[in-house]
């Protein structure tokens, strides 16, 4: 037995179980660096959260829990001190110490991370000794912990090793060796990696937990074509689907053999739209910007069937939605979450008003392996819209192509999805609505459209310092209602997900759609 398997043979006895497992997961797309504060989408963090683990962590129910420190406290109003867990080590065998939080939450505030909001209220990080670091933010910060659990923990000595003190900027062509490599304290280790096609985790056999389930191989497999990749599952090449095609969920459940798991995803789905520029770069009008005229964005919304997306798109995984945010974040209220109704009429009212009577033509920004059936929610959008008279161009790509294009906001529509990781509000308000340039870390990171009003700016603010919770839900009332006024997105639903396993595959659906491979046992 090669000291490798001697080891996943060892950590599978230590969780309680008589054999080692390889687990073999699937999805459309791929994770599209290893560098964990570079890209925050889903493929990307729920590869390198194997690898990668923050001072707090999220269990199974997503409640927090400790992760690299043990426990935490605020000893001032703007200063919370973190104990750190002692005798964790790096994969590289380096010790783990306060310097590398310190270190880290210095390299996620950097201009190229798309994970900056997490650490928007700190001003600086300090190791009181080698397990203790104070966290100083220049405000109160109510959710603090729930923020950093998404900020992984690198090495200091590692990272400056390999010219990497910074993070990977997600929206150029840029190489670093982070982008390949990984050193993290996590219950799994990179083996190997070809991009697109096949990536191999190894169990790290000094991780300081103890996995509950009996994976030592986590193989990421993705798999663009629904059909190819729904025909590997049924052939037993793969053991997880992390989004079965939906038009195949009926025959999966009705095999013995095989199960579906379903339930809510945080996560909810809108088109943004550019409303800075003077004159769109994909449209022909010129000279304007139709999107400016929130009578267009009306327009647009009005003239959405949801009720058609919902059945015959996304076939019943959709719940319609009037807002940024869904049920499980912190802040939402179902009495809020209405949408406007469908009239095309006055679709076509709105536009002759804003002066547009024959409509215009515009390129609609989508993924095609992204989200649930992302591309053909596009195309849908596109023939309602053509009813008055919008001529919508889609142009659908590769997650890959997609993100770094719209994140360097070289678009005039996109599709997109999004959910708070710190099940709170504020997160999607900060990152969404917040002007891209003049604020905080973070504040506007995903604000593609660069949508600004003063008023909203305000409300945000006073939301990320409120610690009366009654009262920061108010505020957050407050601005979902300016949300819906002023609509700078046109809300779509709020997905639902579902993954597909084979029945000798023990694991349970997270709301964030993260699957842990530590967790789950193969039977």
């Amino acid at each position: 037995m090669s000291r490798r398997h001697l080891a996943f043979a060892v950590l599978a006895l230590l969780a309680g179980h008589a054999h080692a497992a390889t687990l073999r997961v699937s999805s459309a797309g791929d994770a599209g660096t290893m560098d964990p504060h570079s890209q925050n989408i889903i493929p990307t963090a729920q590869l390198l959260g194997q690898i990668y683990e923050g001072l707090a962590g999220r269990g199974p129910t997503l409640a927090l829990e400790p992760g690299l420190a043990l426990s935490w406290e605020a000893v001032e109003p703007t200063r919370w001190r973190f104990h750190l867990r002692p005798n964790v080590t790096f994969q590289n065998g380096e010790k783990f110490t306060a310097d590398d939080v310190v270190f880290s939450l210095r390299r996620v505030a950097a201009p190229s991370s798309n994970y900056s909001n997490f650490v928007d209220t700190v001003v600086r990080a300090e190791a009181v000794d080698p397990m203790t670091v104070d966290v100083v933010t220049r405000e109160p910060d109510p959710i603090l912990v729930d923020k950093l659990a998404s900020v992984a923990i690198l090495s200091q000595e590692w990272s400056k090793a390999h010219n990497a003190e910074v993070p990977q900027n997600a929206s150029q062509a840029q190489e670093m060796f982070t982008a390949r490599n990984t050193n993290g304290t996590g219950p799994f280790k990179l083996a190997s990696r070809e991009a697109q096609v096949r990536t191999v985790l190894d169990a790290n056999a000094g991780w300081w937990g103890k996995p509950t389930g009996n994976v030592t191989q986590y193989v990421a497999m993705p798999i663009s074509n629904a059909a190819t990749r729904t025909a590997a599952f049924l052939s037993g090449e793969v053991d997880v689907l992390l989004d079965p095609p939906l038009q195949d969920i009926e025959r999966i459940r009705a095999n013995p053999n095989l199960r579906i798991l379903q339930g809510p995803e945080i996560r909810t789905m809108f088109i943004g739209m550019d409303q800075s520029r003077d004159e769109l770069l994909y449209s022909d009008v010129k000279g304007r910007n139709p999107f400016k005229d929130r009578r267009v964005r009306q327009a647009l919304y009005q003239a959405t069937d949801i009720e058609a997306i919902r059945s015959r798109i996304m076939r019943g995984f959709a719940l319609p939605s009037g807002v940024l945010f869904g049920p499980g974040v912190r802040g939402y209220d179902k009495a809020l979450d209405t949408r406007l109704p469908p009239d095309l009429e006055a679709a076509r009212k709105l536009l002759a008003e804003a002066g547009y009577p024959n409509g215009f033509g515009v390129t609609l920004d989508c993924p095609n392996n992204r989200y649930v059936n992302d591309a053909d929610v596009c195309t849908a959008l596109a023939a309602m819209w053509a009813r008055i008279g919008v001529r919508v161009s889609v142009n659908a790509q590769p997650l890959q192509t997609y993100f770094p294009k719209i994140q360097k906001r070289d678009t005039s529509m996109f599709f997109m999805g999004s959910g708070s990781p710190t099940l709170d509000a504020f997160y999607m308000f900060q990152i969404h609505l917040l002007p891209p340039t003049g604020g905080q870390p973070g504040d506007g990171v995903w604000n593609l459209g660069s949508y600004s009003n003063p008023e909203m700016t305000k409300m945000i603010n006073a939301i990320r310092g409120e610690l009366d919770f009654a009262r920061r839900d108010g505020l957050i009332h407050d601005a979902t209602r300016l949300y819906k006024q002023d609509i700078p997105h046109l809300p779509l639903y709020h997905q639902e997900i579902a993954w597909a396993a084979r029945a000798n595959v023990d694991v349970s659906l997270r709301s964030d759609n993260e699957m842990m491979a530590k967790w789950v046992t193969v039977k």
